[in-house]
């Protein structure tokens, strides 16, 4: 069940991705800031930074006991995760128009994903519904 379908408000993931080549003028730092104190300002934004590059990461696994470690991110492509914006908001639907304000939109790509809620939360909403 999503949040759009239970009628309630949910969290949102903005997975904001860009090529390794994209450097961002003061211009859009200065709009996203903007963005990221209107939705503050309204309690939609609870949280969200600029990760360092993708080449700075280190991906775990576990395979049979055993921790492995590899440098990098854990796919190659051409677009790397480079930011994420948590809100909130009523429906997915929503949180797509929310995605496509955010500056970054028109600069690189969003991709938006409904958060898994809380079990416990699910479990006393569905308790709620008897």
């Amino acid at each position: 069940m999503t949040p759009a379908d239970s009628g309630h408000r949910g969290e949102y993931l903005l997975i904001i991705c860009h090529d390794d080549a994209f450097s961002p003028t003061e211009e859009l730092l200065a709009r996203i800031a903007e963005w990221d104190r209107e939705l503050q300002r309204q309690g939609i934004r609870h949280s969200g930074n600029p990760l360092r590059p993708a080449s700075e990461a280190m991906t775990v696994r576990v395979r049979g006991g055993a921790m492995q470690l590899t440098e990098g991110p854990f796919a190659k492509a051409p677009g790397q995760m480079a930011a994420y914006e948590l809100v909130e908001c009523a429906s997915l639907e929503e949180a797509v128009v929310l995605a496509s304000k955010h500056p970054m939109a028109a600069a690189g790509t969003i991709e938006v994903r409904p958060v898994w809620e809380d079990l416990a939360e699910q479990n006393r909403r569905r308790s709620d519904r008897g």
